[in-house]
């Protein structure tokens, strides 16, 4: 079966990342998902809340930035997790 790889970039998302996901997730597709969020070195809790939905879900891939980067960086990484 085919595979949909989405990449959510994350800066600071704590109050919508959760919804966001679950939203996503909802979704139907005639072919597989995979969510790859990419925290882009985010201050506040969106790490932990990544961790939590990763307990939920096995389709997510999470990547991390060490130092913000954009929203632009955040993609390119999510698409090179691809190749």
């Amino acid at each position: 079966m085919e595979t949909l790889s989405i990449i959510i970039p994350i800066y600071n998302e704590e109050k919508t990342l959760e919804e966001l996901v679950k939203r996503v997730q909802k979704v139907k597709l005639p072919l597989k998902k995979e969510l790859i969020l990419v925290n882009d070195c985010s201050k506040d809790k969106s790490s932990l809340i990544i961790n939590n939905i990763k307990k939920k879900y096995k389709n997510i891939i999470s990547l991390e930035h060490k130092i913000n980067k954009g929203k632009g960086a955040a993609i390119k990484t999510g698409l090179q997790k691809e190749i």
